[in-house]
């Protein structure tokens, strides 16, 4: 790798071998603007690309995170209405997006294509360094006002605008509401202390002036940190750099940066209300306790902050984590535990959920009581080892099955860039945590750590959030009020320039731009191949066993796949619960306590969770299984053996109050999910009668399910109830035991005679029992027309019809015909007119049904109009053929999307359980890249205009009442 070769216009600065993880990285300066640029090379042909600039804003009108949006509609070079949205049909992209975090924004994207790669190198460069910013693009992605009758001036002004929709629904969720609050108070002088997304209330005040203002001082390279990753050389990405943006810059004297807070000389106590729109209040409130720390570029300090959060929160056996699990004063711990590290400085937080406000002061009792036992008498010597390994295996992993590996890399290492820390060093963990290691063999390690981050802190805030179910309609009729007020004051002339801003943008939403001056790549561009890893072994005897060899830096993955058994109703209901509950309560001899700690000395993780789906030609006949995943280093492949074993045979469901606490973390945490995942909730529901698997997961982790597990968890006041349930699961236990079985393996080749030996040593006596009954669902093919209600700003809409499964011949063209109507229609329609945050529609052909969706939308049935409206233009309008090609690279992209060494292992031999096998795959792709607009249209004609629609709409309850009659409206 030759690092130090640069580009003319950059100065080398260092480079450093990183052997851990296969890579070099290495630091450049452009020397007429002071960019930074750190570049990883690696043998890796899927290259990413990133631009960051520091964004420090001193309010809440979340202008960082409305200029993020506004950049990508248009530059210099590309003067069209879109230009981002284009690209990600006009790209074979892994990736694309754009960020922001509460001090930087970042714009990234992947691909595994040079030319592909370097058209949208193109594109970003000009759309963060020269953007267009037209007030338009403000008023639709930022905020507007409107009459609410369009022309008529004397009806009632509304607020329109997607970051105004996306951040009311993303405001709706108490634990973002949480998050901001206590940042408000941890942060009182500092860019922290607001909200960089923008806070509903305050998003409206933003000019368009300052969001100019702020994209000049802040989008400079001088303010710009560049980083890459993959094959490309570093030269030829800096003459790109340098060419098409750094060169027309100088460098400025002004630097941004995030300061330091000024301290508090004694903790703070503060109690704030959230909305809730539910009748029942109790058990609803929120409590935290959050402590600032250090700076997070001091690489020791920060590795010490880890390691300090992991012993205490890790896991049950974790003292503060098992405090708060075991504690009568709330339901679960909050998701706000653990170390926050992006940020300047970094805060450790703690909390509990599912409380009442009256305990304020038990909670911070408990909190400190248990942090002072610590710091008197420590933990045991094996569980801060435990730890330590654990952050070692973190450190291994080859990840990339969510964001490419390129980019996760980068994500890790970005807080150092803009921080002006070393990143270099925060991906080298290996001499940090020789220290570590060799640190906690001080007896008194973790005492003082405790002593001197936590109890001898006074940068403390304790932070109650209760809910207060009139706060949401106090803000509506304010927010109506001011909008009233006004109007009033508005002169004839102000009323037709509100009016000509509204026909102005449509007129704009409605233009076709000139896409041809934006660099594409063709089908022509798309690879004949596509890359399915093959099994190294495929046994049936002693076991059936399949075994990967792919590089996975030293770790191996062990998973046991067992047929599911059959079920009754209860059971099926109960699976989630018992797959979470298999590796979360004791096992054997260890009560569930050892068990945790047990297993952070043993693997990286082991967890369980079950998978159904429909047969390729018949979605009405399902098969499931039962899969047992962990992982470990090589090192302790025989323990992890050993405890995948012990964990299907040993689990204990006798731990009667560790089986309650579950339940009611379970609760609470499906409860919190709703606002943050609600198009998919959404799209459960209206497809959970158009197929068994579609049903089986809408009662498993739909809406069904957390109507299920609230009455589950009310029921276990009741003693007799518990026992009845820890019966239920250990029944299922045992239909597993005795149920079919098979094993997948992935490591690197060097271990996989062993891993193959260990395993068959294990298993290969242990027997299958003669009667196994296997798993099976009834039939189910019915429309819904529901509306689940729930405390939320905005809403979620969802619209299916049922299809035809992936072997069918008309299924490929659904599948690009998802994508067509997303492109050409859907996203005009419902996020740039209509303003919600997000849109779409797909074939999903595991269930043969066909959806559509939105998500974070003010409106309810505009919408399902507009998915019907989508068909029509379809079907009454010529359509380009260009758009088609379009739809069948963003398919295709999606199919060839690559994930991490041991991730598309695992994906190829689970598709191929279910029939779905590597020559099934190509011929499928084969199948997407000769879709016509004949078959588009001729699909959509035959199964999307029928009356055998299922409606599910997430809304409030004044949301449904809107909607009239025909529907059947359900509580969540």
């Amino acid at each position: 790798m030759q690092t130090q070769n640069c580009h003319s216009s950059f100065r080398f600065l260092r480079s450093e071998v990183i052997e851990s993880l296969n890579i070099e990285m290495a630091e450049y300066e452009h020397q007429q603007t002071g960019a930074r640029h750190y570049h990883i090379a690696a043998d890796n042909e899927e290259n990413v690309f990133l631009v960051a600039f520091r964004t420090v804003p001193m309010d809440s009108t979340g202008v960082a995170h409305m200029l993020e949006h506004t950049a990508l509609c248009g530059s210099k070079r590309y003067p069209v209405r879109d230009p981002f949205f284009m690209m990600t049909r006009r790209s074979l992209n892994t990736f694309m997006n754009a960020f922001t975090s509460s001090d930087w924004t970042a714009y990234p994207f992947a691909s595994q294509n040079r030319k592909d790669y370097f058209n949208l190198l193109d594109v970003y460069l000009d759309a963060t360094f020269f953007s267009r910013l037209d007030p338009l693009d403000f008023a639709q992605e930022g905020h507007r006002m409107e009459f609410s009758d369009a022309g008529n001036p004397d009806s009632p002004l509304v607020y329109k605008g997607v970051v105004l929709n996306e951040m009311k629904g993303a405001m709706s969720s108490a634990v973002s509401t949480l998050y901001q609050t206590l940042g408000k108070h941890l942060f009182p002088t500092t860019t922290y202390h607001y909200n960089s997304g923008g806070d509903p209330e305050c998003i409206t005040d933003l000019s368009y002036d300052e969001l100019l203002e702020f994209y000049r001082s802040h989008y400079h390279p001088s303010n710009a940190v560049f980083m890459t990753f993959g094959d490309i050389a570093v030269e030829e990405l800096q003459s790109r750099f340098d060419a098409q943006a750094l060169a027309q810059f100088e460098r400025l004297d002004s630097h941004i940066q995030v300061t330091d807070e000024k301290r508090l000389h004694a903790p703070i106590r503060v109690e704030e209300a959230y909305a809730l729109d539910e009748e029942d209040l109790s058990g609803k409130t929120h409590h935290v306790m959050g402590w600032l720390l250090g700076q997070s570029i001091d690489l020791e300090a920060q590795l010490r902050a880890h390691l300090l959060s992991r012993v205490l929160l890790d896991n049950s056996a974790s003292p503060l984590r098992h405090a708060l699990e075991s504690s009568e004063l709330g339901s679960a711990p909050s998701p706000l535990c653990g170390l926050e590290d992006s940020n300047r400085e970094m805060s450790f937080m703690c909390g509990l959920e599912g409380s009442d406000p009256q305990h304020a002061e038990a909670f911070e009792k408990l909190v400190l009581d248990t942090l002072n036992e610590v710091a008197e008498n420590g933990v045991p010597q094996e569980m801060l080892e435990a730890q330590l390994h654990q952050l070692e295996l973190s450190q291994r992993e080859l990840s990339g099955d969510g964001y490419p590996y390129g980019l996760n890399l980068i994500m890790s290492s970005i807080s150092a860039g803009i921080h002006n820390g070393d990143p270099i060093a925060v991906l080298n963990l290996d001499p940090v945590l020789e220290k570590l290691r060799e640190d906690i063999k001080q007896p008194d390690y973790i005492q003082s750590m405790v002593q001197e981050l936590l109890l001898d802190n006074a940068h403390l805030v304790r932070l109650s959030l209760r809910p207060d179910k009139q706060l949401a309609s106090r803000r509506d009729a304010a927010e109506a009020a001011q909008l009233e007020a006004i109007r009033a004051q508005l002169s004839d002339a102000e009323k037709q320039q509100i009016i000509a801003q509204t026909e102005a943008l449509e007129a704009r939403q409605m233009q076709e731009d000139d896409e041809s001056i934006l660099p594409k790549v063709g089908i022509s561009d798309v690879p004949t191949e596509m890359k399915i890893p093959q099994p190294q072994v495929q046994l049936q005897q002693p076991l059936a066993l399949e075994a990967y060899a792919q590089g996975t830096n030293g770790l191996v993955y062990q998973q046991l796949i067992i047929d599911l058994p059959a079920l009754d109703a209860q059971e099926r209901r109960l699976l989630p619960l018992f797959t979470h509950c298999l590796t979360e309560l004791g096992c054997g001899a260890r009560d569930y306590k050892q068990n945790q700690q047990y297993q952070s000395q043993v693997c990286g993780s082991i967890g369980a969770y079950t998978e159904v789906r429909g047969a390729i030609d018949n979605e009405q006949q399902v098969s499931g299984f039962l899969v047992l995943s962990g992982k470990a280093l090589a090192s302790k492949q025989q323990e992890l053996v050993d405890l995948m074993h012990e964990t299907l045979n040993e689990a204990r469901f006798d731990e009667f109050k560790r089986l309650r606490e579950i339940v009611a973390q379970t609760r609470t945490r499906k409860e919190q999910s709703i606002t943050g995942q609600g198009h998919a909730l959404a799209m459960t529901a209206a497809v959970a009668r158009m197929s068994p698997a579609a049903q089986l997961g809408h009662e498993s982790r739909g809406l069904e399910s957390i109507r299920f597990i609230k009455s589950l968890d009310a029921s276990l006041k009741d003693d007799s109830v518990l026992a009845q349930l820890a019966a239920q699961l250990e029944g299922i236990k045992q239909k597993l035991q005795g149920a079919p079985r098979r094993f997948l393996l992935v490591g690197d080749a060097d271990q996989q005679d062993s891993m193959q030996q260990q395993m068959q040593a294990r298993w290969q006596d242990v027997p299958v029992s003669a009667d196994f009954s296997a798993f099976a669902l009834e039939p189910v093919r019915e429309s819904v027309r529901q509306l689940w209600t729930t405390s939320t700003q905005v809403n979620f809409c969802a619209k299916a019809y049922p299809t035809v499964p992936v072997e069918h011949e008309d299924s490929a063209a659904l599948t690009v015909l998802g994508d067509f109507l997303r492109n050409g229609y859907l996203h005009r329609a419902i996020r740039e007119k209509g303003g919600a945050y997000g849109s779409g529609a797909g074939q999903d052909s595991s269930d043969a049904v066909f959806r559509f969706f939105s998500y974070r939308d003010p409106r309810l049935a505009e919408t399902l109009d507009d998915f019907d409206g989508s068909i029509r233009w379809l079907l009454d309008t010529p359509q380009d053929p260009q758009k088609l090609e379009e739809a069948i690279l963003g398919v295709v992209s999606s199919i060839d999307k690559p994930g991490s060494p041991a991730g598309e292992a695992k994906q190829a031999y689970h598709s191929a359980l279910f029939g779905r096998t590597a020559a099934q795959r190509r011929a499928y792709r084969q199948r997407i890249l000769a879709v016509t607009l004949d078959d588009l249209s001729r699909v959509a004609q035959r199964y999307l205009t029928g009356d055998n629609a299922s409606i599910a709409v997430v809304t409030n309850p004044a949301g449904a009442a809107k909607m009239g009659e025909g529907y059947e409206v359900i509580a969540i």
